[in-house]
């Protein structure tokens, strides 16, 4: 996902944070009369000045597909509200609504990045909103002046459109006695979200529209859980699009040698872009099916044996690895056969000093030492961050009028941000390392009209498509609701969307993916 801010290593402080419940106001109300409405009173006290939902919209119009597409652009807050029903809380979401529609029938998308502590300005402003920011990928994108386009690869000819920005970044914000470590976890954040959708379809009477997520990197993590607790809370979905998963956390620890063999298919893939092997496969898909069947049988098994592969073995493992990487026989035998993803990424372009991004290793770098053993920083989060936060900025205040004394955090970065990272699985276990593959399989038997699309990047080391593979096929789902998948796959990285190719074929992809999960 993206700036290296957003996805944070199993290293993150895991402070056991009990969840607020957040019951909502059940009472729904047209968008002016929410604006314009304080909260509902209580029995406890209230402040002089409650704090209040407020929105700015504004209309539009956009040419998709050779229809004009007339829609309401609405920036703006809803309140999460504790058992005693005060404000907690404020999230700060834009929706993108056709105008003129039956509601009833019109599907409802919301979207998000991760992190955890990312804010959504990067789907917002490079994937499916009706405006994009262009740049330079896979080179780094000049300065300002930036360029804002109209996309023509939106999805608002499809479906209502809702960006989501997480707590403690973008506008959202904790509201005392609400803490930002009350929100600041797995199962917290969950439920931030479960009672923020909530509120948007009470608040625009949604509640029978055709529902769908769309989360990115830790975003994925959020949708899994997510599946599971809307449904628990009545509210059932239509379809989740998970780009660039992160499902398990249990098995990316350093020195596993699952890593490894998850990511040897990505590193070929990278290999193939980069022009690194010796005879280089014409086509991309078939080489990595054939990397994935030895990445789980020899390679695997290889591993498995630890010291006591014998130096023939050993020789052998060596020898097909580099041809699959692009690595050398005598650096894969120095690292135990055994392939750190930073340690790849330093390694593979070192004759010709450079390096590779994390996010998308199609972006290129130079360190200073050219010798050291992991690149010192990743070209591309540097090389596009730039673009987006200047980019929605101007949109914000420019298109959108939407205005804020507040500044808007693109992360939530900072002291005192410290993630739980335990959860409560559907079967009542505490886990420390989560494991939301099991919350979506959960969702899936019990809904088995729930349609899922996985999107991958080729050349993504952050989320190994390999590892997605793997997570998702270990759901132990029914055939027949194994029917519901859906795998796609794209020659970009974790933002797939920054390859302008990519994102044609992606739109196209979940434009079927809509017609296939709603049906009248």
């Amino acid at each position: 996902m993206i700036p290296k801010a957003r996805f944070l290593s199993l290293c993150l402080a895991a402070g056991s944070i009990a969840a607020a419940a957040l019951p909502l106001n059940a009472q729904a109300k047209k968008p002016d009369e929410a604006k314009a409405q304080p909260p509902a009173a209580s029995s406890v006290n209230q402040p002089a000045n409650p704090p209040q939902e407020r929105s700015s919209a504004t209309q539009h119009t956009i040419v998709l597909n050779g229809r004009s597409i007339h829609y309401t652009a609405t920036a703006g807050t809803l309140l999460l509200r504790n058992d005693q029903n005060q404000p907690i809380g404020s999230i700060f979401y834009v929706a993108y609504t056709e105008d003129g529609v039956d509601v009833s029938h019109r599907p409802v998308t919301f979207l998000y990045n991760g992190g955890p502590g990312s804010s959504t300005v990067w789907l917002h402003m490079g994937s499916f909103g009706p405006v994009r920011i262009e740049t330079a990928s896979p080179k780094a994108t000049p300065p300002a002046p930036y360029h804002l386009v109209s996309n023509q690869y939106s999805l608002l000819d499809v479906t209502d459109l809702v960006f989501v920005d997480a707590m403690g970044t973008g506008f959202s914000r904790p509201i005392p006695p609400g803490k930002l470590s009350d929100f600041l976890g797995v199962d917290q954040d969950i439920l931030a979200f479960n009672h923020f959708i909530a509120r948007y379809l009470t608040v625009n009477q949604r509640w029978n529209s055709p529902k769908y997520l769309i989360g990115e990197s830790y975003g994925t993590t959020r949708s899994a859980g997510l599946s599971y607790s809307l449904q628990r809370s009545g509210i059932s979905l239509n379809g989740i699009v998970l780009v660039s998963s992160i499902l398990n956390f249990a098995d990316r620890a350093p020195g596993l040698d699952e890593r490894s063999i998850n990511n040897l298919p990505s590193y070929a893939a990278i290999a193939w872009y980069h022009n690194k092997l010796p005879n280089k496969p014409a086509d991309l898909p078939s080489f990595l099916e054939e990397v994935r069947t030895y990445a789980r049988g020899p390679y695997a098994q290889a591993l498995a044996q630890g010291q006591n592969l014998s130096p023939e073995q050993e020789d052998a493992v060596a020898q097909k690895v580099s041809s699959m990487t692009g690595l050398s026989v005598k650096y894969l035998k120095q690292t135990n056969l055994r392939i750190d993803p930073s340690r790849f990424r330093k390694e593979l372009l070192r004759d010709e000093r450079a390096t590779l991004g994390r996010y998308d290793a199609r972006f290129e770098g130079a360190d200073m030492d050219a010798a050291g053993a992991t690149p010192g920083y990743d070209p591309s989060d540097t090389g596009i961050t730039g673009a987006f936060v200047a980019g929605f900025e101007q949109y914000l205040a420019g298109t959108l009028k939407y205005t804020s004394d507040d500044p808007y955090k693109p992360t939530a970065y900072g002291p005192g941000f410290h993630w739980d990272m335990k959860h409560r699985a559907p079967d009542g276990d505490h886990e420390d390392t989560p494991d939301v593959a099991l919350d979506l399989s959960e969702a899936m038997r019990e809904n088995p009209n729930l349609k899922l699309m996985s999107v991958n990047g080729y050349f993504d080391l952050a989320t190994p498509f390999f590892e997605t593979e793997f997570d998702i096929a270990h759901m132990m789902l029914p055939p027949a609701d194994q029917k519901n998948i859906r795998f796609t796959y794209y020659p970009s990285g974790h933002m797939v969307y920054l390859n302008v190719d990519a994102l044609k074929q992606l739109r196209a992809d979940l434009v079927q993916f809509y017609a296939n999960s709603h049906t009248e």
